[in-house]
């Protein structure tokens, strides 16, 4: 049984379900794709480099309620001159409920954007073969990784705020 959210805020917890991790929505906040030396750009020889960008943004919704966003950057060089940037921010919105503040950041830097990757990975790999270049397909993520070293960077700064620690979003 999921939780529903309203106006971004989770069900409040029933004791008789527990805690609760959900997710209640997942969606393309941005895309982008430039080829900006096509259609003269398929015609060189030059080996690619690529340079990968990877971003994770939290944002608290209500008091149960997070949305994550997975942005990836991939820019993909021939020589000198920029063969494609793609970029896709996909999101989503998570439910947790009745989960202390050490899971719920657990949870937000591991288990959302290890949901929300698949998505991101294939509309990298669409958008790169639209825009007429081979095949790309991005490697896992260890995001259990990241977010150790995420940890060990907050402990060095000290007071450095945790992932659910976020205000809750407003209307400006």
């Amino acid at each position: 049984m999921s939780e529903e959210i309203t106006n971004g805020a989770a069900a409040p917890v029933d004791a008789a379900t527990g805690p609760a991790f959900t997710v209640e929505k997942i969606y393309v906040k941005d895309v982008s794709f430039e080829s900006p030396n096509a259609p003269t750009i398929f015609n060189d020889q030059v080996q690619p480099e690529l340079q990968l960008n990877l971003n994770q943004q939290v944002q608290r919704l209500g008091e149960n309620a997070f949305e994550v966003v997975l942005a990836v950057t991939l820019t993909c060089q021939a020589g000198e001159r920029t063969a494609y940037v793609a970029e896709v921010k996909q999101a989503g919105v998570f439910g947790l409920v009745g989960l202390d503040p050490q899971s719920i950041d657990v949870l937000l830097g591991t288990q959302c954007p290890n949901i929300l990757f698949p998505y991101v990975r294939q509309l990298i790999s669409d958008l790169i073969q639209a825009g007429g270049f081979p095949p790309f397909f991005l490697q896992p993520i260890n995001f259990e990784g990241l977010y150790a070293e995420t940890l060990r960077q907050r402990q060095e700064q000290g007071d450095a705020p945790s992932l659910a620690d976020s205000e809750p979003a407003g209307n400006a």
